[in-house]
């Protein structure tokens, strides 16, 4: 990855402090307690915008006021790669974590930022800790966390256009009773999918919310498909710009 050799390259000096800050962070059972989840999330913005700055990447965000004024929702954006989290690490207002594949875990960097966060990690292949993990973000959700789950399960291949929407992706969300917003990434794919180091711009969309109110007597393949739709719609509008 071309463009990974130059966030690395432009930020030489800075690199250890960040580096080891983000080991002891990640790995030390001591970090709770001299590092509140914003002091936590604040250096972790910092780690991405620097990584942003270094990879020319802009992150052109669109909807904050979408987001909803109590904390305790959970957005579900369309996947394209692995930049995806950190184009919306470096623009959201508000504390948040993840509930991600177990296989995130073995890539270096990327795992100690979600260890960082308190990270739900996720075995598709074990339905039992599967359910473990949504009664385990449901429960979150209700005391005030934020969460981002990608309702693909894998990242799309095909630049903008998305995969089906996991309406099991949603049964969280629809347990806690809490907002569910649904988010359009347009063009994260092209920083680490392309062998190009020209600048990106990705564009990021928080669209209006989805209420208990509003899907209380839905199933969660219907919320699914709404969602989705919310999003093509949006990048079908950008695009056609």
């Amino acid at each position: 990855m071309k463009r990974l050799v130059i966030i690395f390259l432009k930020n030489f000096l800075v690199l250890p402090y960040y580096f080891f800050k983000l080991l002891y962070v990640s790995t030390s059972k001591s970090y709770a307690k001299k590092y509140n989840e914003e002091e936590v999330f604040a250096f972790i913005k910092q780690i991405t915008k620097r990584a942003n700055w270094g990879g020319k990447v802009t992150v052109d965000v669109h909807g904050l006021e979408n987001l909803p004024d109590k904390n305790g929702y959970v957005m579900f954006p369309n996947h394209q790669g692995l930049y995806d989290v950190l184009t919306m690490l470096e623009v959201h207002p508000h504390p948040f974590t993840v509930v991600m594949k177990k296989e995130l875990m073995q890539i270096p960097l990327l795992k100690n930022i979600f260890l960082a966060l308190r990270a739900l990690e996720m075995d598709r292949e074990d339905v039992r800790q599967s359910m473990q993990v949504i009664l385990e973000m449901t429960k979150q959700v209700k005391e005030g966390r934020n969460f981002v789950i990608f309702a693909e399960g894998t990242r799309s291949k095909n630049g903008n256009k998305l995969l089906e929407f996991k309406g099991g992706s949603f049964k969280g969300a629809v347990k806690a009773k809490c907002p569910i917003v649904p988010v359009a990434l347009l063009d994260s794919y092209k920083v680490f999918d392309t062998h190009s180091i020209e600048p990106v711009t990705v564009h990021l969309h928080y669209l209006k919310p989805l209420y208990y109110e509003d899907y209380k007597d839905m199933k969660t393949v219907e919320i699914a498909q709404y969602v989705k739709e919310q999003i093509e719609k949006k990048i079908a509008e950008v695009e056609g710009n």
